[in-house]
């Protein structure tokens, strides 16, 4: 292995137990349910899903974009303290010693991914990294870690990737990759379908043992 490639939304930060907390509260102003089946398809990537549900169920007093506005004033409040989920500095720390290449591949935009990657002082670690503004298509879709790949300078059985969404594993498997699922509060209640290992936090075991165990179980 020469590189190991992080996601960032659900899996650095747990900014998806956020953002599902904040359409809940926000709908709950409307006296709407927000059904977690209808926000897990959405994360890791940018669906419809959501939107059209607001607009089925609040029909002419809002607009979707009223919604999602409040929604992001919610989000804001309630990610001011957010901290790095538990190990992943280690790993981040551990893969530099190793000699490993960092990279990062998200669905998120560019200046979201910055703000954080500064605030909680990680920047530094990556070699490369790559977002929904450097694509035509998002996760799902392989596009940004295939982008990724070819920027660290690495074939795609050189890689494990870390992802906690199922459409985050799907981009990975589909560049090639070696997939190490890491849930979060709210994707660990999902399926997971296509990936290699999957390990419930980053705390607990070193990285060198977890890419060992990925690369014996593909």
């Amino acid at each position: 292995m020469k590189a190991v490639v992080f996601d960032f939304d659900g899996l650095i930060i747990d900014t998806e137990t956020v953002w599902y907390d904040s359409f809940k509260e926000v709908l709950g102003r409307y006296n709407v349910e927000f059904p977690l089946e209808i926000f897990l398809p959405c994360v890791g990537t940018k669906g419809t899903i959501i939107d059209e549900y607001i607009e089925g169920k609040l029909g002419n007093n809002v607009t979707v974009k009223e919604v999602r506005q409040l929604v992001r004033e919610c989000h804001r409040e309630k990610i001011i303290d957010l901290e790095v989920r538990e190990g992943v500095r280690d790993y981040l720390t551990q893969a530099k010693e190793l000699g490993l290449k960092i990279g990062l591949a998200t669905s998120s935009d560019r200046e979201w991914i910055d703000h954080f990657l500064k605030k909680l002082d990680l920047l530094h670690f990556f070699d490369v990294i790559k977002t929904g503004d450097d694509v035509k298509k998002v996760k799902p879709d392989p596009e940004v870690y295939l982008q990724c790949l070819d920027a660290l300078d690495v074939r795609s059985n050189e890689v494990v990737a870390f992802e906690d969404s199922n459409n985050g594993a799907k981009a990975a498997k589909a560049a090639g990759v070696t997939c190490v699922i890491v849930p979060n509060p709210i994707t660990a209640k999902l399926t997971f379908h296509d990936y290699d290992l999957r390990i419930e936090s980053m705390a607990g075991q070193s990285l060198i043992d977890v890419i060992n165990k990925s690369i014996t179980i593909v």
